[in-house]
């Protein structure tokens, strides 16, 4: 007896809400291309906020060369891993968290969805906030204000825009992408016409060259900023990919349409920041709003429009998918339902940020990067099972706790928590100040020799890519055979 949706058997069509939830999507609605993945992940990192990114790559006092190498590999290797989870998403068309219940049981796949739950919501969260201190930041630039009026309707138009495409769901989302990546698209390049004029690459390749430890941690913070902050939800969008779809060119769209925009944007910030280095200090505070003083007034507003619409994007995909989680947790609701919770949870801490925390963005960023240890390993034990398999998931074990895939997969939960703890155990709290709380990382870089919380290698984030590699090495080794098990049904 199944404990849950198998099938979807509601007609929809493209205009209609999606009700297609956690359930199986049936073969007659998986019409999908594998180029199709390009646009969802392209729309939603085509943000001029990708340029800041090289304010925090330069944080770790590295080169413009060093820097340029190291965003090229962070940010390519780390949509690949969306990519290997994508293959998931055509393999069993339901979403990712769903899909971990084969490695995890379909019981013990809540464990990883709870962290899964949490970083998208707050990282979504975050994407809502940045967009409304932009809009405050750019109308004080023009006179229009900039104070709480503006930031309280700057709000609710962020919050119905994340809202309502997120309810409407996969269909509306595809080609609300597709729109957008043509509108960001044109006034990304228009930025960079605009700006170039700033940037002396000579200027630029006169910083000073950074250590190995610098390298690696500046390499660990791409990969952490970009990809790896998708992975969780990599499946979610190839669920409506034809069984017979190569899954090659699943990995190769997913890959490159994720990839390939913040490359430009943030080997293009770091010639602009390496030659004017004083925006970093205003980047720290508002990314978006800092970038805006380059620009000529009669600009602003239509740059403003592409980076609320880019950063509303990001948080769409991110709100849709923390519904779907949130149904895989248990909750009985229907999928649209779902995403107008998490919308509203979004709408909620955003205002709360916005208004009433004095000193809230701080820890909460120290929160989202503590969780990002934990989603590291489970990505490492999800990857390793999506390259072991061979068939595609069995659907009806996906929803039965008495499947092949059981209730609890022990060594699954145990594998990701001991990743996590190493993983804990390899990075320092970034914002030591705003969150003292956040200080009892770290306690590994003493005993293994690598100088402690304050040496050099404290700040390179050594703790993400452990907690991958212990994911990914330990479930090879140690469920090969439960897989090989699983899927020759014995």
């Amino acid at each position: 007896m199944t404990s849950g949706p198998v099938a979807s058997t509601a007609v929809e069509q493209d205009t209609r809400i999606e009700t297609t939830g956690i359930e199986i999507v049936t073969p007659d609605k998986r019409t999908a291309k594998p180029r199709d993945l390009f646009w969802p992940w392209f729309a939603a990192n085509i943000s001029v906020f990708g340029i800041s990114y090289a304010s925090f790559v330069y944080g770790f006092g590295v080169s413009f060369g060093q820097a340029a190498i190291v965003t090229v590999i962070g940010i390519t290797l780390s949509f690949l891993t969306c990519g290997v989870i994508a293959l998931a998403g055509k393999r069993g068309s339901a979403p990712t968290m769903i899909l971990s219940r084969a490695p995890f049981g379909v019981r013990g796949q809540k464990v990883p969805g709870v962290f899964s739950y949490l970083i998208s919501m707050g990282w979504e969260t975050f994407l809502a906030i940045m967009a409304v201190l932009a809009t405050a930041t750019i109308f004080t630039r023009l006179g229009w204000g900039g104070g709480t009026g503006t930031k309280v309707v700057a709000m609710l138009v962020v919050a119905a825009l994340i809202v309502s495409a997120s309810v409407a769901g996969y269909h509306l989302i595809m080609k609300l992408q597709s729109v957008l990546t043509w509108v960001t698209g044109a006034v990304t390049v228009a930025y960079i016409v605009l700006t170039v004029g700033e940037i002396d690459l000579s200027a630029a390749a006169q910083l000073p060259s950074g250590s190995a430890q610098s390298m690696i941690g500046a390499l660990v913070m791409v990969l952490t900023g970009f990809g790896l902050g998708w992975v969780n939800i990599a499946a979610d969008w190839s669920r409506y990919q034809r069984r017979d779809a190569s899954g090659g060119a699943i990995v190769f769209w997913n890959t490159f349409g994720g990839a390939i925009a913040p490359i430009v944007l943030v080997v293009y910030g770091l010639a602009l920041i390496g030659t004017r280095p004083d925006l970093m200090a205003g980047i720290e505070v508002d990314p978006i709003g800092t970038l805006a003083t380059l620009l000529p007034t009669w600009f602003l507003v239509p740059f403003l429009i592409a980076a609320v619409l880019a950063l509303v994007s990001g948080a769409v995909l991110g709100i849709y998918s923390s519904g779907l989680t949130l149904l895989s947790l248990g909750l009985k609701v229907k999928r649209p339902v779902a995403a107008g919770i998490d919308g509203t949870i979004l709408t909620i801490g955003a205002i709360w940020v916005v208004f009433f925390a004095e000193d809230f963005l701080g820890p909460f960023q120290s929160f989202l990067i503590t969780l990002g240890v934990p989603i590291a390993a489970w990505a490492g034990i999800a990857m390793a099972d999506v390259v072991l398999r061979r068939k595609d998931y069995d659907e009806q074990a996906l929803f039965d706790a008495t499947g092949r895939y059981g209730r609890w997969n022990w060594s699954s939960i145990v594998l990701m928590a001991v990743a996590s703890v190493v993983g804990w155990g390899l990075v320092i709290n970034n914002f030591a100040a705003e969150a003292a709380w956040n200080n009892w990382q770290g306690y590994l870089l003493g005993p293994l020799g690598l100088g402690g919380r304050d040496g050099d290698w404290a700040w390179a984030n050594l703790g993400v890519l452990f907690a991958l590699v212990i994911g990914f090495v330990g479930y090879v080794l140690l469920q090969r055979g439960a897989v090989r098990r699983q899927e020759s049904g014995s």
